[in-house]
């Protein structure tokens, strides 16, 4: 009988070997795949013992002639569908692949279902049921250009899905992959040497470990498809059974995981309770920025690193990686690494040689496994190479340090808690870091074309490094951020969200800023003087904030006495977090009033009279008021011919814009009865002084 066992990406070779093993004879092994024939029972055994395979399919047929509908259809009709199932049982179809004809996998299932169907009718006038949810017998087609192959699902449910992991944390990896990289560490040519996990989640690793180390088998007591099949006979089967858990050992290991999340640790214990290992591993909480030594006698670290899968975690996997590398050259002597990771710029942060590296899909994530032994001279070698990345690094500390003590008496007198002290003042180094309380967030600039991708990233890296030392911050309250031009809604994409907020205070007003969960923080620092006009002209007046995000300029307003605040956006988040931060600083007013809507479409149809304006309207929009993608440079004129229909004639406009090299038409603005000032100069205040092109702003007013 032939079978094929499907797998990760580059687990195939370790699969071989197993099946290999078992006894059964190898036949072709592809990407994510090997082919092997043996017997039921030995197959049987493989199901209950295998720890890299995640399916193992029974071989119908194969033909290389399949070129449409009509020959699919004959493929599936005259095979001996009896023999693996009855009319009165229930199928589903499981389709994959695509030729020139044959292009939607849901049609070609249907017509695998139809030749099935026909052929139980025409030998048994009666016709098997479709059950896609649990049906008794799952046929599984694959299509390559025209060869297709017809396979019985013979193990069942995912096979790396071992039972005892009911929880798991952010970053899980399947059990599979977990077996493969406690085989490729070599830990398992020595059982009796001590195995540490310092990043250990819910203990995937060493649980696997432990099971591998006393050759247990991992799939005894679930319900396999094979049992469905005519050919399954339970008698055998327990004899199998019962001989692979007498095989079984209960050696004494040396295993033990740490993780700073206590909740984790927890699950790890849990996890280890099932998988009937908890006597074999000790689990503990503990920082791996601060590893000391475990273990007289040498062993192997095994981990699966953590990765940035939020916006602005980068922070802490620098520190983390630099904090480990030293680490481990510190306390971990003669001992061997073996690492999981899927960013190589950040295992080049622990300065260490690597003996070899094997690649991996951790799930749709390229990963990459790293060896390394810390032998005498590995230490040595690297020992001095712990610090920054490039010492001309030391010239952004330095900016950062002067740059802060400057801003020291105008940041007291005005008691703000939320600037910039740096703004790419030097080229090499081109990123913002802006200070809010006791956070930072670094907005990385994109690179230039002839930087290369590596230099940029291991300067940014020496950045948050020195942000974090020159500020006083903890890396943990570090965002980090790319800023590049987005498409569409992808400036406003979070992802795995923290939901942390601060709170800052300037000029009185209190506001709600999340820096971590979003590519913009809430507050735009830059408009802070702008701000404040606002609010010390407000008294008595109807006040309009246009595109107005959180409503910050709305809050100014209402503190300044603002007879009535509108506030327009097109977002909900936006606008919910405008009213958030209005009960922040106790504001409550029936004429406060908040309008989700798309400003230009509001503009165009706007009624009424306000006396105070607040217009900062984006560089770039689709919005569908306009024919083409709005443009402030080019759309300017019929914004301000819009607003002049609702300024009051005593009334003022704050226009505001960030687009560099902005110019006011000043002519069509004569033509509309307007005049303008610039105040650009006047709304920059000392941290943003260096950098006189992050805005633009006018008062426009009747002429």
């Amino acid at each position: 009988m032939q079978f094929i066992a499907l797998t990760s990406i580059g687990i195939e070779h370790l699969l071989a070997e197993e099946l290999e093993q078992a006894g059964v004879t190898l036949g072709k092994q592809s990407v994510g795949s090997v082919r092997f024939e043996t017997d039921n029972s030995t197959a049987q055994r493989i199901c209950m013992m295998t720890r890299f395979a995640t399916r193992i399919m029974l071989l119908i047929d194969e033909s290389e002639e399949i070129s449409n509908k009509d020959a699919l259809y004959k493929f599936a009709r005259f095979q001996a569908w009896q023999d693996w199932f009855g009319p009165t049982q229930t199928f589903a179809i499981e389709f994959n692949g695509t030729n020139t004809e044959l292009k939607n996998t849901q049609f070609s299932g249907l017509v695998i279902k139809d030749g099935v169907v026909d052929y139980f009718n025409d030998l048994y006038e009666q016709r098997p049921n479709v059950d896609k949810s649990e049906p008794n017998i799952r046929i599984i087609a694959k299509l390559n250009r025209d060869k297709c192959a017809l396979y019985i699902d013979y193990s069942g449910p995912r096979l790396s899905d071992r039972g005892y992991r009911t929880k798991q944390g952010k970053a899980p990896i399947r059990e599979h992959l977990a077996a493969a990289l406690v085989k490729r560490s070599g830990w398992l040519d020595d059982i009796t040497q001590p195995l540490f996990d310092p990043c250990c989640g819910s203990g995937t690793l060493l649980i696997e470990a432990a099971g591998m180390a006393n050759n247990a088998p991992t799939n005894t007591e679930r319900e396999f498809a094979f049992k469905r099949l005519p050919s399954f006979r339970k008698a055998k089967f327990d004899i199998v059974k019962a001989e692979l858990k007498e095989q079984q050992q209960d050696n004494n290991l040396w295993l033990i995981g740490s993780d700073i999340d206590s909740k984790l640790v927890e699950v790890a214990e849990q996890n280890a309770g099932r998988a009937g290992v908890s006597n074999t591993i000790k689990f503990k909480q503990g920082d791996a920025n601060q590893l000391k030594s475990i273990a007289k006698r040498p062993g192997v670290v095994i981990s699966n690193l953590p990765y940035g899968e939020r916006i602005g975690s980068m922070a802490e996997l620098v520190n983390l990686h630099r904090n480990m590398g030293v680490a481990f050259k510190k306390y971990f002597p003669n001992w061997k690494l073996a690492l999981l990771g899927t960013d190589d710029s950040l295992f080049k942060l622990l300065k260490l040689s690597r003996e070899k590296r094997y690649k991996f899909k951790n799930g749709p994530l390229d990963a990459e496994f790293n060896l390394y032994e810390l032998n005498e001279r590995q230490v040595n070698q690297n020992e001095r190479a712990t610090g920054l990345n490039y010492e001309g690094s030391s010239a952004f500390a330095n900016r950062v340090k002067k740059n802060k003590q400057a801003l020291k008496s105008w940041l007291k007198k005005e008691q703000v808690s939320a600037y910039r002290v740096y703004d790419a003042d030097i080229p090499e180094y081109n990123v913002a870091v802006d200070v809010y309380n006791d956070c930072a967030v670094i907005f990385e600039y994109a690179a230039p074309k002839e930087i290369e991708d590596d230099v940029a990233q291991k300067r940014l890296q020496d950045v948050i490094t020195l942000t974090a030392q020159q500020l006083n911050i903890e890396p943990e309250n570090i965002a980090v951020k790319v800023r590049k031009r987005q498409k569409g809604e992808a400036q406003y994409t979070s992802m795995d969200k923290q939901n942390r907020f601060e709170i800052v205070e300037e000029f009185g007003a209190k506001f709600k800023v999340n820096l971590f969960d979003y590519l913009d923080t809430g507050l735009f620092l830059d408009h802070r003087l702008a701000r404040r006009y606002i609010q010390e002209n407000a008294n008595g007046k109807r006040v309009l904030n246009l595109f107005a995000y959180t409503g910050s300029v709305s809050v100014h307003a209402a503190l300044g006495g603002a007879k009535a605040v509108t506030t327009v956006d097109m977002s909900k988040t936006y606008l919910k977090w405008a009213e958030e931060n209005f009960a922040l600083n106790e504001l409550k007013n029936t004429r406060f009033r908040f309008e989700q809507a798309d400003c230009l479409k509001w503009l165009e149809h706007a009624q009424g009279q306000y006396d105070l304006i607040f217009l900062d309207p984006p560089t770039f929009s689709n919005s569908k008021r306009m024919k083409e993608a709005f443009d402030v440079q080019r759309d300017h004129i019929q914004l301000l011919t819009w607003i002049k229909n609702i300024l009051s004639p005593s009334g003022t406009l704050v226009f505001s814009n960030n687009k560099r090299g902005f110019k006011m038409d000043e002519v069509a603005l004569i033509g509309l009865g307007l005049k303008a000032e610039n105040i650009s100069e006047k709304t920059l205040s000392p941290d943003f002084k260096r950098n006189k092109q992050i805005h633009n702003s006018w008062l426009i007013t009747h002429g």
